[in-house]
């Protein structure tokens, strides 16, 4: 068996500039700062503003930013994936705008949709290419513009989503450091409870569609808050079963930052301490297919060589999972 592993060795990350505040949502819809708080962790998000933007503006910063951390020449990255919800077109791929505008002469790219799983799906889809000897350097984004499709009269979905880009490279490893184990999981059965109903082939825009408001995101909260806060936990929970992990081997829980009690009943599930666990959802929001390696680009710095790290996600469609990683440098 190949001990080749597919290690994390740099990540990027960018932010708007635009900060939406509870207060500001105050005067938009019957909310208020308590109640948001209380109810999700989130005291504001950030909004990406101009006309033609979309999430390859974000995308392409994250990684540019990736590549002059790491001084490394666009010309040596083989592959880059890009996992969003919110893609600039229904074609072409985002991956292959952002790939261009970045100066990707050499890779090849293709988006990944699976909701907010989206980044562990296309972690894990570019390890194997690091693994197989196919790529050398693979680029995987995290990357949506959740503002583009958020009903800004719709007080329960409004406050909770934001906008923004993560990157990470992918590298092999010899040294048994990298990604070493993953449960990836989906039930399409849950498709009804959080989607957007229009805009596919099923239900092509028209003008009914736009006037009925069917291209923002529809969420059944109460449903979608009990399937994540059972089905995060317990993927986190069997990850670490499945690698002999205790709470206590446990250096750093990456959780998805939909709502911060969920990712508080899955801290206690893994029983690690609040420190243990990176969070930025009270500054971003849900950035959907962003947050994890947004969480990673602000933690960079605590992060040392061979710490035990778990990822873990939950999304539509349902998608879930969780990847258990020993970082790399």
């Amino acid at each position: 068996m190949s001990n080749i592993k597919a290690a994390i060795t740099a990540v990027g990350g960018y932010v708007p500039d635009y900060i939406l505040t509870n207060q500001e949502l105050e005067s938009m819809v019957n909310t208020t700062d308590e109640w948001i708080t209380a109810r999700t962790g989130i005291k504001e998000r950030r909004i990406l503003k101009g006309a033609g933007l979309g999430t390859s503006y974000m995308a392409v910063k994250a990684v540019e930013d990736l590549l002059q951390s790491k001084n490394i020449n666009p010309d040596e990255i083989d592959l880059l994936i890009c996992a969003t919800t919110t893609p600039d077109m229904q074609f072409p791929a985002t991956a292959n705008m952002i790939a261009s505008q970045a100066g990707l002469k050499n890779a090849f790219s293709f988006d990944m949709s699976a909701a907010c799983s989206g980044f562990l799906y296309a972690l894990n889809t570019g390890a194997q290419f690091i693994e197989t000897g196919r790529c050398q350097k693979v680029i995987v984004v995290g990357a949506d513009k959740m503002s583009s499709i958020v009903n800004y009269e719709d007080r329960s979905t409004c406050i909770i989503f934001g906008d923004g880009a993560g990157a990470v490279l992918l590298e092999k490893n010899e040294e048994g450091l990298g990604i070493l184990d993953s449960i990836l999981k989906s039930d399409g059965k849950g498709w009804s409870h959080l989607h957007q109903k229009a805009g596919g082939s099923q239900r092509p825009a028209s003008i009914e569609t736009v006037m009925d408001k069917e291209h923002y995101i529809y969420q059944e909260g109460k449903t979608v808050f009990k399937f994540a806060v059972k089905n995060m936990a317990d993927v986190s929970e069997e990850i670490m079963k499945r690698n002999q992990l205790s709470g206590e081997d446990v250096d750093w829980l990456v959780p998805h930052q939909a709502n911060l009690r969920i990712i508080n009943a899955t801290a206690e599930r893994m029983n690690l301490p609040q420190e243990k666990v990176m969070l930025n959802i009270q500054k971003y929001g849900n950035t959907t297919n962003g947050t994890i390696p947004l969480c990673l680009w602000n933690w960079e710095k605590k992060l040392k060589k061979g710490d035990n790290i778990v990822l873990a996600a939950f999304g539509g469609g349902f998608t879930w999972g969780s990847t258990y990683i020993k970082w790399a440098y």
